[in-house]
């Protein structure tokens, strides 16, 4: 029952909409069906799947709102759920922030979800083949790799009616040599299981594993890099271009709280803050990073320019910013693009006289909230690039760095990469600032 079809979704929706007695009730069905392997020093050491269906149901009285889930649907816990609903609604304080739930929306129909899904047996095939080869070239690899399908439904008294399906697969893997001398790193996801290439990403991993034995140690200081798209997306709780591309609030600006924050009050949309070849946007259409239809409450997404040729195009507003600013609201983006070029990293690598190259980078902490400073650490495969090619590893390093400032100083942008569902290109960056060394690996 994990995945329900929109037919099924909405007859069980409308059903727990007949036994609101609010001014306002909205239901919503979130279910998935997904399936993981997790392995380490090259052998499994956790399996599992996960079949879920779980509803949850907004009750309104005024601007008083209450919320109670459930994930059983027979009809007496159906009631019993919007009753709590009700009843927390009742007890709770009047929100100064209330809107109303919005009416019908017309929608678009971003690109099908895949049909080919991952079993236990391809899931197992996939982390067997990745072990393989690292244990042939005597590497230890660590990976996991997730996958499954999810779908979202929702109703309320207002008229509103949404539905869909999605699908999606993330692998990542560490690879490290038999001493601990060396790691490497590789990740992707994708919407269609068939397109994921572990045995590519694992290789990948093993080769830069094995390339970064005896790093040097090399002066802290400005150097040209180029930063591959895992170093600009995947950093655990920060990266170092999500922090910006998620962080374009207008209420977060227009509060003074954020780097669009304009001295003196106001928002900075309007104004060139960024190198011309900067460009992002979300598509729910994109075929490559298909979006969701509609956001949290409802709202249709639509293409959206963020950032024009280094202009502030646009801001995320809530529906209560939005009407507070007297602007449209905007549904909450997903799918982030970022517009690049042709070259790969490796021609990148071949245009740069001298140079740093960074896989990744972790422990990302954000300095400045206004200026977007952010620190961390580079890791699994830093390499100095010397005319046009790596020349030998060196060891880790401590970066200081703000993504306003790195997109002033940009030297090349490579062809974009699929990454934590955005389309992100590697980028050739100069003055970029290492403030110490790091001997972890």
């Amino acid at each position: 029952m994990a995945i329900l079809s929109k037919d099924e979704a909405q007859a069980l929706l409308k059903k727990v909409l007949t036994y609101s007695t609010a001014d306002e009730c909205e239901a919503s069905l979130r279910g998935r069906t997904t399936g993981n392997i997790r392995y380490a020093r090259n052998s499994v050491s956790t399996a599992g799947a996960q079949d879920s269906v779980s509803l949850a149901v907004e009750s309104r009285f005024g601007k008083r709102s209450g919320i109670a889930t459930c994930n059983e649907f027979d009809d007496e816990t159906l009631r019993r759920c919007v009753q709590r609903a009700e009843e927390i609604a009742k007890l709770a304080p009047e929100s100064p922030e209330y809107v109303p739930f919005i009416g019908p929306q017309t929608y678009l129909s971003p690109p099908s979800a895949a049909t080919t899904l991952l079993t236990a047996t391809t899931r197992a095939q996939a982390a067997a083949d990745s072990m393989a080869i690292c244990a042939a070239k005597n590497l230890t690899a660590a990976g996991f790799l997730d996958g499954g399908t999810s779908f979202v439904a929702k109703r309320n008294s207002k008229g509103l009616e949404a539905y869909q399906q999605s699908t999606n697969t993330d692998f990542s893997v560490t690879v490290r040599t038999a001493d601990g001398r060396g790691s490497g790193y590789a990740i992707a996801d994708v919407t269609d299981p068939a397109k994921l290439n572990a045995k590519g990403l694992t290789q990948r991993a093993a080769d830069k594993a094995l390339s970064s034995v005896n790093a040097k140690a090399i002066e802290p200081g400005k150097y040209t890099v180029i930063l591959e798209p895992a170093a600009l997306m995947d950093g655990g709780d920060l990266s170092l271009l999500g922090g910006l591309i998620f962080g374009m609030g207008a209420r977060e600006a227009d509060e003074g709280r954020s780097f669009l924050s304009k001295k003196g009050g106001g928002n900075r949309k309007g104004e060139k803050l960024f190198d011309d070849r900067i460009t992002i946007y979300s598509d729910p259409m994109n075929a490559e990073v298909p979006g969701n239809a509609f956001d949290g409450d409802g709202l249709p997404t639509k293409r959206q320019t963020w950032i024009e040729q280094g202009v502030v195009k646009d801001l995320f507003y809530t529906r209560f910013w939005a009407e507070k600013s007297k602007v449209p609201a905007t549904a909450y983006p997903n799918g982030f693009i970022m517009a690049g070029g042709t070259q790969s990293t490796a021609e990148l690598i071949k245009s740069t006289a001298k140079g740093i190259l960074v896989t990744r980078l972790w422990y990302i902490r954000e300095v400045d909230p206004q200026t977007l400073l952010y620190t961390g650490l580079t890791r699994d495969g830093t390499f100095y690039i010397e005319n046009g090619a790596i020349k030998f590893p060196i060891k880790n390093l401590r970066f200081n760095e703000s993504p306003i400032i790195m997109l002033n100083n940009i030297e090349a942008i490579g062809r974009p990469q699929r990454l934590a569902g955005c389309l992100i290109p590697p980028l050739k960056i100069r003055d970029f600032t290492f403030t110490s060394l790091s001997d972890a690996i």
